[in-house]
């Protein structure tokens, strides 16, 4: 059983940044994969980033790369994703999730938070 917690959502306007933290239960960071994903109001949720057990490797949606960096600090259970050069289209809510290995999809996760939404405004 592991549970997450995001934080660091919120309003800002087009251009600017946010930081989102997610902080895991027990030692899930230091053994697993750590994804990032988020919905927006009558979508699908989608894929944005994810990072595997290392901290290496690292895979990123297209709409995201080159604005997006997702990191992790193991030590402390967590994982992050610095967002930069914020878009209207970001708006969403964003989820942290749990993989065994990194990927880009939703079934290869099995645990999730609650999400924390993210406000982009033009």
């Amino acid at each position: 059983q592991v549970q997450l917690v995001e934080s660091g959502g919120g309003l800002v306007q087009a251009g600017g940044s946010l930081r989102l933290s997610c902080a895991a239960s027990g030692r899930t960071l230091s053994s697993n994969a750590m994804g990032w994903f988020r919905q927006a109001p009558g979508k699908e949720r989608e894929f944005v980033a994810a990072v595997n057990w290392s901290g290496v490797g690292t895979i990123y949606a297209d709409s995201v790369k080159g604005r997006f960096t997702i990191s992790r600090d193991n030590a402390k259970n967590m994982v992050f994703l610095q967002m930069n050069s914020l878009k209207p289209e970001d708006t969403a809510v964003y989820y942290c999730a749990v993989a065994p290995v990194s990927g880009a999809t939703m079934e290869g996760y099995d645990y999730w938070g609650q999400g924390t939404q993210v406000t982009v405004s033009s």
